[in-house]
């Protein structure tokens, strides 16, 4: 018996060894396969890659550059022509008139870009020893290259000679982390508080735009007085019209510009691509120097864009078309802002996601996760069920569907093209009528906080 359980014994005990030797060879490949994993997860970027990525990063950066600081030439008409920088400096430092204060500067919708500010000179403005009343100071803050959207040119006396303005004149704005128009800079987002038209008619030569518009120096001065915050013209030198039927403003407001990654047209009427829109502002908007070239604007329907020869525009010191690939590359990077913390109710903002989907069929358009429609994204007035004043003003008679990320970031001034619209709830009503939609106030409520989650 005793001999039975011995053998009993040897057999478990053999049978256990056979398992530890069968298991033990088995975890050397298992680790030895782990590292190899690990080590081909991430392999060396081939020389083609490397290319990409370096070519990647310059252009990134040439395009921050460009959008941030790049006058492309248009000093030549902003300083040369318009003298708008000797209206800035004042009498009393070479211009005319009373000058541009910091705080006249900031209630305009300048912006200034704290980043740019010396530490001493921080501490100085929060010990309150910047007169923010004097033009002198407006002049030192050209020189650090801070005011936003606006490049000074100074001569070796210090001298304010000449002024120019940049993309993010009006397609960036601050955080206000440092005071109200102090801040970092967020590029991308439209400057609603900036005043376009205030800011322009305090040139004083206002007789080339006059000449360019057909119409005397005062007529000039009411249309800029139109605007007001956050509004802009870019249709007005191309047909000249200052007004709508109803005898208001023909302005629009400024538009973001991030988000843009797949988005196919670049305004609210699709006029053009991102590319394009930024030829056509550099060269006709900014009067910067370079070249465009659009048929489509013909004396017909653009009488004052054709006299003036926008359809082949060609500079002979051309300074935007080189720069246009790398700048709509860093425009296509800035991505819409997220929605803060506790801006929107949660739950609600759930329930408007599938209203918005299903029900309020606004899907159909803003497709997800875009927001707006891959491809064509044009539509005519009668389909959006508004009028065709500003779309009779491009060459497609027609409506882009706006990109609706970071819709939440640029509620200020309204929505639509024209801000006709004050908040989301009347947009939301304007569609519940017009597509006879049947949305209870609770889901018109949901909807609108989905859409300020965005």
């Amino acid at each position: 018996m005793n001999h039975v359980k011995s053998l009993a014994t040897l057999s478990v005990t053999c049978l256990l060894l056979l398992l530890l030797v069968a298991w033990a060879p088995a975890a050397k490949p298992k680790k030895a396969t782990a590292e190899a994993a690990s080590k081909t997860a991430a392999p060396a970027a081939s020389a083609n890659d490397q290319l990409i990525n370096t070519n990647m990063q310059a252009m990134l950066d040439q395009g921050r550059q460009t959008f941030r600081y790049d006058t492309f030439g248009d000093e030549a008409f902003w300083g040369g022509a318009l003298n708008l920088q000797q209206a800035i400096a004042g009498e009393k430092l070479g211009g005319v008139g009373l000058g541009v204060s910091p705080k006249t500067a900031l209630l305009v919708g300048l912006k200034v870009d704290a980043d740019a500010l010396p530490a001493s000179l921080v501490e100085q403005i929060k010990a309150g020893k910047v007169n923010m009343d004097d033009p002198a100071t407006t002049l030192a803050l050209l020189k650090l290259n801070s005011v936003v959207g606006v490049t000074g040119f100074f001569d070796k006396a210090g001298k304010l000679e000449s002024m120019g303005i940049q993309c993010a004149f009006c397609h960036s704005t601050v955080d206000n982390s440092f005071a109200p128009g102090i801040g970092h800079r967020l590029d991308g987002w439209p400057n609603r508080d900036l005043n376009v038209g205030a800011i322009v008619s305090l040139s004083p030569n206002l007789q080339p735009v006059a000449d360019l518009l057909g119409v005397d120096v005062p007529t000039v001065k009411k249309v800029l007085a139109s605007w007001g915050p956050g509004k802009y013209d870019a249709e007005l030198d191309q047909d000249g019209k200052a007004f709508r039927p109803d005898g208001k403003s023909a302005a629009t407001l400024l538009p973001a510009a991030f988000g843009l990654a797949g988005v196919n047209n670049g305004t609210y009427t699709g006029w053009g691509s991102v590319t394009y829109w930024n030829a056509f502002v550099a060269n006709t908007q900014m009067h910067g120097k370079g070249a465009f070239s659009e048929p489509l604007i013909t004396a017909g329907q653009f009488p004052v864009g054709a006299r003036a020869h926008y359809n082949q525009v060609r500079d002979a010191n051309d300074q935007i078309t080189s720069k246009l690939a790398a700048l709509q590359f860093y425009q296509l990077a800035i991505p819409a802002p997220k929605a803060p913390e506790g801006s929107y109710d949660k739950a609600q903002a759930e329930r408007g996601k599938a209203l918005f989907a299903g029900k309020a069929n606004c899907a159909s358009c803003h497709v997800p996760p875009l927001y707006t429609e891959p491809g064509s994204s044009l539509h005519t007035p009668e389909e959006i069920g508004i009028d065709d004043f500003q779309s009779s003003r491009s060459p497609t008679k027609k409506y882009r569907t706006t990109p609706l990320r970071g819709l939440w970031s640029h509620q200020k001034g309204g929505f639509y093209h024209d801000g006709r619209f004050q908040t989301l709830d009347e947009v939301i009503t304007h569609y519940d009528q017009h597509s006879k939609l049947g949305l209870t106030p609770q889901e018109k409520k949901e909807l609108a906080e989905f859409l300020k989650s965005l």
